[in-house]
């Protein structure tokens, strides 16, 4: 069984799932950092290059390649269960996490992260706060409808919420 972290970007996906992945002496997977290695560009680079139809269509088969493998913690992109083909195979062989926090709290994290803002591109003409805020409303119903169980990273450490995913799955695990 796959342990699958969803959410939007900021939230913690990549940070709490290489913790988790230790604990549990499982292998992590970002499906984005995976995308961009098997594609040899960056996400914003696809952006540039087929805009967000053929990353959208990238990540579709990344995806499909990730929900093969078994025994991992996969962190998805923000978007990729926008597509209900994703959906599919992600529930195949995981138990989805849903990592959520506000939209301020991402706001800041992801204002924060010079790194992710120079691979990943605005994906509105908004941008900023008006952005996360937006699409956060459009997601949080799909992220609600698939999530097995749901995490408020906002106001917990790391570890905690890394804590927290570890009693959750051993409960899911012995039910």
């Amino acid at each position: 069984m796959n342990i699958i972290l969803i959410g939007f970007r900021g939230t913690g996906k990549t940070t709490i799932g290489k913790i988790l992945a230790r604990q549990l002496g499982k292998e992590f997977i970002d499906a984005d950092v995976y995308l961009e290695k098997k594609e040899g560009m960056s996400i914003k680079d696809i952006f540039t290059k087929g805009g967000e139809p053929l990353f959208r269509d990238i990540e579709s088969k990344v995806i499909a390649e990730l929900s093969l493998l078994d025994d991992k913690v996969i962190a998805t992109g923000g978007g990729a269960v926008l597509r209900e083909e994703n959906v599919k195979h992600l529930k195949k062989r995981g138990i989805i996490i849903l990592l959520d926090a506000d939209a301020n709290t991402l706001y800041k994290r992801i204002h924060r992260d010079s790194h992710s803002r120079q691979r990943r591109p605005n994906l509105t003409a908004k941008g900023g706060y008006e952005e996360v805020q937006f699409l956060l409303e459009q997601r949080m119903p799909i992220y609600d409808r698939i999530a097995d169980f749901v995490i408020n990273t906002a106001h917990v450490s790391v570890a905690s919420a890394a804590h927290k995913i570890q009693t959750l799955i051993h409960h899911y695990v012995r039910d």
